[in-house]
């Protein structure tokens, strides 16, 4: 049986690692005492005094309660001292209450909150997300707790090809140490084996709707490969550099030459290469040109050229593009 703490507060930038940590908990409370014996306390029910009366509430639930609560990043010193603090220094028995804060640069956890969970037994762990240039020594480190070693250049390889994103990281990692097994030692042609055909394909599918001027479609597998971690300084390239190939294909059937021999001299298998020759067909070279410029303002506005987003700024250069 685990050992439970009075309360704990989970809190920081990695929102991603925060709702993975708040599901696990969750889980295991419900394993211990059943969803009978789990209260959630969210939007509008998500407050100091909300959270203090239902500490002091009696109940007549058998085993362990658990209290989960989200969006305590909201929360105000003066509130968390008036109505909570008196509450978690008089923590009923059997009780553990988990604050979950998911900080941005507006909003942080109230330091009041911080001092009242240490002072209650409990723990307070921070959850935030890497500067780019530390994750490949992270993913190493990751990578010895999963049994195997990854070089430095194979882990700088790694996020290069899956992105910045920590748990999408940590999949990769799980699935090399499952391929090569305990004690392996990974290298570059290992990470390179695995983790860049998948992201390519996943970049690909983007770049055939960007061809296709298919905006809705475009849109949708941006948002996926955002949601998934992908960063625009890796995307905006990557698309690029499809859009020239496909570029490349059909200023040559538009000067003349014809499918077959465009085909024999193409560096890639077959089936790829009719799948090239097909787009190229079905659009045209002015197009594309119009297409690698949008690309390169959306790649000078993710360098600080533009007020909005990098999300923003992608769906409107697809719009664009679509137009």
């Amino acid at each position: 049986m685990p050992a439970f703490k009075p309360a704990y507060l989970i809190h920081g930038d990695d929102h991603g690692r925060i709702g993975e940590r708040r599901a696990r908990l969750r889980a295991v409370a419900e394993a211990e005492s059943g969803s009978g014996g789990v209260e959630l306390f969210e939007g509008d029910t998500a407050t100091p005094e909300a959270v203090a009366l239902a500490l002091s509430a009696m109940t007549f639930a058998v085993g362990r309660r658990f209290l989960i609560v989200d969006g305590v990043e909201r929360w105000k010193d003066a509130e968390v001292a008036q109505h909570l603090g008196p509450a978690l220094a008089a923590m009923p028995p059997d009780t553990t209450v988990a604050f979950f804060a998911r900080e941005d640069g507006r909003a942080k956890v109230s330091a009041k909150l911080v001092a009242a969970v240490r002072q209650a037994g409990g723990d307070v762990a921070g959850e935030a997300v890497l500067k780019a240039k530390a994750l490949p020594r992270w993913a190493v480190a990751e990578a010895a707790k999963l049994g195997i070693t990854l070089e430095l250049p194979a882990a700088q390889a790694l996020v290069r090809h899956v992105g910045e994103r920590q748990q999408r990281l940590l999949r990769e990692l799980e699935k090399l140490a499952l391929e090569h097994g305990r004690d392996a030692r990974i290298g570059v042609d290992d990470v390179e084996a695995v983790a860049a055909p998948s992201a390519e394909r996943q970049v690909w599918g983007l770049v055939d709707a960007l061809v296709a001027r298919d905006g809705p479609q475009a849109t949708r597998a941006l948002l996926e490969l955002r949601a998934q971690g992908e960063a625009m300084p890796r995307l905006v390239p990557a698309m690029a550099r499809r859009v020239r190939d496909v570029l490349a294909i059909a200023t040559r059937l538009e000067a003349g030459e014809s499918p077959a021999q465009v085909k024999a001299s193409l560096r890639m298998s077959p089936f790829a290469a009719d799948l090239r020759i097909k787009e190229a067909r079905g659009t045209d070279a002015e197009a594309l040109r119009r297409t690698l410029e949008a690309l390169a303002d959306l790649e000078l506005a993710g360098r600080g050229n533009s007020e909005l987003s990098d999300d923003t700024c992608a769906v409107r250069a697809i719009a664009e593009i679509a137009a």
